[in-house]
């Protein structure tokens, strides 16, 4: 990147206020033409509430935003679109029911063109596929499509409207290794045609690789930029946090007994996602237990049945002692299994909800909470208060909306709902994802302990490395298959990365423990 290259974005003292948090202070960044720049922080350290301002989906309480010279109206998307500002959010807006071709083109043609011009967006979308890699069949529809295919959707939805300035918010949270690799090989042939990126995320090893440059928030104010060259990951980490991260230490574990059984378990396809095939599987107490697969190859299907919410079409499952003849969300409740599920914002809370009734979303009709059908809201905001200060959830109380938290702290108020419940089972679908490294920390020590106290802990991930490091046994899962337990320690993630492919299920299997 050339340090003379013309400024294509300026942000001026940007401050913003959510009641008595101060979410922005005072903050302000530049960007040239052909240039990445990280924006790093904790989780709630104010990161997409700035972008957000950028593209105006926020207002400032004060501060402006300069676009190639020219200052922009605050509050207006449009505007932001207008000046060649993109952004392709954490959570990706798309309409499943849609096509590609629909997706991308929708919202770009004025209002005078009622028709779409199917044809001549099909062709603006195949160049702009085949020039920047990102493979997609155009006609298919959305909900068709893979998380990494809906990634490319949302890269060239921004490519199409000729961005010239592309926020991307935790970019690869939901990507495969390989399905990064293939975006970054996209984001750099797009950055030298002149595009200019603002890049945030919690991978400091992927920050090192496509930034140019690194600022870095904390509690909502600029505390450091830096180059990439002149720094390291050990001290953007120590940046963000205002300390050293410590990774948990991890004991060796002594299993107890089988607290759940699945036996010869088999589900039904979804579409082209597969259930399980005759998947056998014990959790057991005092245990950590790894599922490693690539993305859509039968996780969710997993998660579902151990959740209660979907009954085997084939199988038995035993709770306990009890071969379970009928299985529901309430009755997994009831046996002691908490979830941690893989979408926060769509089955982990309700969005409109504060964070005293999202903490107590699967407890309300038990004790303390309830007595005689009567509701103890009282007890009920006690227990968010505590959840708020034991995890460390950055809000301004019990009473504040959850969708005005940032992912990570949402993540936060779950993990603490499940794990305060002492439950013997927890189902921790991705729960690190799109955390920063001290709340990934922090998630896995409360897991470790979960399991020091003699829970069952099925933990599920797509990153290799965080199943490797907290699993006590790992199973891979792939097209709905589940892989012989490997003991800690026993494989490396090339054996592991075979049998996420498919290769190992074939093959002799000695090496497994």
């Amino acid at each position: 990147m050339n340090g003379t290259a013309e400024v294509v974005l300026r942000l001026d003292a940007i401050t913003k206020r959510f009641g008595k948090l101060v979410a922005n202070d005072a903050i302000s960044l530049s960007l040239r033409r052909g240039e990445v720049v990280a924006l790093l922080g904790e989780n709630g350290a104010g990161k997409t509430t700035l972008m957000n301002i950028l593209f105006g989906g926020y207002t400032a309480d004060s501060g402006s935003v300069e676009v190639f010279g020219k200052t922009l109206p605050p509050g207006n998307s449009r505007a932001a679109l207008d000046a060649g500002v993109g952004m392709v959010h954490q959570h990706f807006t798309l309409a499943d029911n849609l096509t590609v071709v629909e997706n991308i083109a929708l919202g770009v043609r004025s209002l005078k063109s009622p028709r779409l011009r199917k044809s001549e967006s099909y062709i603006k979308i195949k160049s702009l596929s085949e020039g920047f890699n990102l493979k997609v069949d155009p006609h298919a529809r959305v909900g068709s499509l893979t998380v990494g295919e809906r990634q490319r959707v949302e890269i060239l939805k921004a490519l199409y409207r000729d961005v010239k300035i592309l926020i991307l918010d935790e970019p690869t949270a939901v990507l495969t290794p390989q399905e990064a690799d293939d975006l970054f090989a996209t984001l750099r042939l797009a950055i030298s045609n002149g595009l200019s990126i603002i890049f945030i995320s919690h991978k400091l090893h992927e920050v090192m690789a496509i930034a140019d440059r690194v600022a870095v928030l904390r509690h909502g104010k600029l505390v450091a930029e830096t180059t990439t060259a002149d720094t390291d990951k050990n001290a953007l980490s120590a940046l963000m946090m205002g300390t050293a991260a410590k990774a948990p230490d991890i004991a060796v574990s002594v299993p107890g007994k089988t607290l759940l059984s699945l036996k010869n378990v088999s589900t039904p396809d979804v579409g082209n996602v597969p259930g399980l095939k005759s998947v056998s599987l014990d959790l057991k107490a005092g245990q950590i237990i790894g599922l490693a697969g690539v993305s859509g190859n039968g996780q969710a299907a997993l998660a579902d049945v151990v959740g209660g919410l979907c009954m085997p079409k084939a199988g038995v499952l035993v709770l306990g002692d009890k071969v379970l003849k009928h299985w529901s969300a309430r009755a997994a409740v009831q046996g002691g299994i908490a979830r941690i599920p893989e979408d926060r914002h769509k089955t982990g809370t309700v969005a409109d909800f504060d964070l005293t009734e999202n903490a107590i979303l699967e407890g309300y009709s038990t004790a303390p909470f309830s007595k005689g059908g009567w509701m103890s809201w009282s007890k009920a905001r006690t227990f968010a208060a505590d959840i708020i200060a034991k995890y460390d959830v950055r809000c301004p109380g019990p009473d504040t909306r959850i969708r005005l938290l940032s992912g990570g702290n949402m993540q936060k108020l779950i993990l603490g709902r499940v794990l305060e419940a002492d439950p013997q089972i927890v189902l921790a679908n991705q729960p690190v994802r799109g955390l920063d490294i001290g709340a990934v920390n922090y998630v896995h020590s409360q897991l470790l302990a979960a399991r020091d106290r003699g829970a069952a802990v099925l933990l599920i991930s797509e990153d290799l490395d965080k199943i490797m490091g907290l699993s006590d046994v790992i199973h891979v899962i792939s097209g709905g298959r589940l892989s012989p337990a490997f003991g800690r320690g026993t494989m490396t993630p090339s054996r592991l990365g075979i049998w996420m492919a498919g290769q190992g299920f074939d093959a002799p299997v000695a090496h497994a423990s």
